[in-house]
């Protein structure tokens, strides 16, 4: 004899949407969660596998900024090799705000580790970097010059339905901000320009491996990696990268787990690489971390937008213009995961 469900019961087996669907599993930041303590030791034994077995170095050279993942990154090396083997190199510019050089110092106090000071501003200086980035701005900002800061932010992606556009923010001597739009060559010559940063410093990196047989460690996140935000051959070049597969909000409870100072846990993502004060979310995510890690974190596994909204504190058609804009940019920045292309092979004819 079967029995008859009634409305609210097969609405309650469908998720509330019908067409049969299972109930979605519940899904809130708690989602996220994770064992520190069996995560450290799971990643501490990645590293030592990695480097002194199947890379064959005796120890790691990092960037140590001061930020949260290269914090962690730093303290998970130690944790798997001993401090007298990890390296962190210190490596402010110009732009650089000096409370990256001093929250980078005390980390490296904190671990007990080697932190060579390399101010990598004669290099730039010496490769045109600043002149090359000034010349384009001065294109729509023929005043620009010394005294003047500068930045490049995008627009939110929860306000714009179609492609995300990013605007150079100037600051003159006196005070005065202004924001434009910036044609395409300008944008890509100031891009160019500012990369350069990130490719001294890895420059540096493997110069310090090199003579000390090292491997050299990347600190990108999960959400950096997925969503390409590195710069190839600069900060995306590594031999290892032990908490890509991590969500940013999980490198925060490794980093009170690995007791990572208070000071930068607290300190909100910054890109160091402008002359005015930017954040991560204000230059290419669009929103903050947590929100960002829900969002991407649903796409992966195919949750719907509302739940996700619900969790993120977003509508669902935020969310799905969140997604859209993930989808975008893993497609944009397909190419910088990509290996040199050889002739071999890439023929299937």
């Amino acid at each position: 004899m079967s029995e008859t469900l009634t409305e609210a019961e097969v609405s309650a087996a469908s998720g509330g949407r019908g067409g049969g669907r299972t109930k979605e599993p519940a899904f809130s930041p708690e989602t996220l969660r994770i064992d520190a303590g069996g995560e450290a030791e799971r990643i501490s034994r990645a590293i030592r596998e990695q480097v002194l077995k199947r890379l064959r170095r005796r120890g790691v050279v990092l960037g140590l900024s001061g930020g949260i993942d290269s914090s962690v990154t730093a303290a998970l090396c130690v944790k798997a090799l001993g401090a007298k083997k990890v390296v962190a190199l210190l490596m402010p510019e110009k732009d650089s705000d000096m409370e990256s050089l001093r929250l980078g110092r005390l980390m490296a106090g904190t671990l007990g580790i080697e932190s060579p000071l390399e101010d990598i501003e004669p290099i730039l200086t010496a490769a045109g970097c600043y002149q090359r980035r000034d010349d384009f701005i001065r294109t729509i900002v023929p005043e620009f010059g010394p005294g003047w800061g500068c930045k490049v932010v995008l627009a939110n992606a929860l306000e714009n339905k179609g492609y995300n556009i990013s605007f150079l923010v100037v600051e003159s001597p006196g005070g005065e901000r202004r924001k434009l739009r910036m044609p395409l060559d300008v944008y890509l010559g100031v891009i160019a320009a500012a990369n350069m940063k990130q490719r001294t410093r890895k420059q540096l990196e493997y110069y310090h491996a090199d003579r000390l047989n090292f491997a050299v460690a990347g600190t990108p996140n999960l959400l950096e990696h997925d969503q390409g935000f590195f710069v190839k051959n600069g900060d995306g070049a590594a031999d290892f990268k032990p908490i890509a597969h991590l969500y940013k909000s999980q490198v925060y409870q490794l980093a009170e787990y690995l007791g990572v100072p208070a000071e930068i846990r607290s300190r909100p993502p910054t890109t160091d690489t402008w002359s005015l004060p930017q954040t991560q979310d204000e230059f290419y995510f669009s929103l903050p971390y947590g929100q960002m890690d829900l969002c991407l974190y649903g796409l992966n596994n195919n949750l719907s937008a509302e739940a996700v909204g619900a969790a993120a504190e977003l509508t669902a058609d935020q969310v799905r213009r969140v997604w859209s804009d993930i989808e975008s940019k893993r497609q944009a920045t397909r190419y910088l995961h990509e290996p040199p292309l050889l002739v071999s092979g890439a023929f299937n004819a």
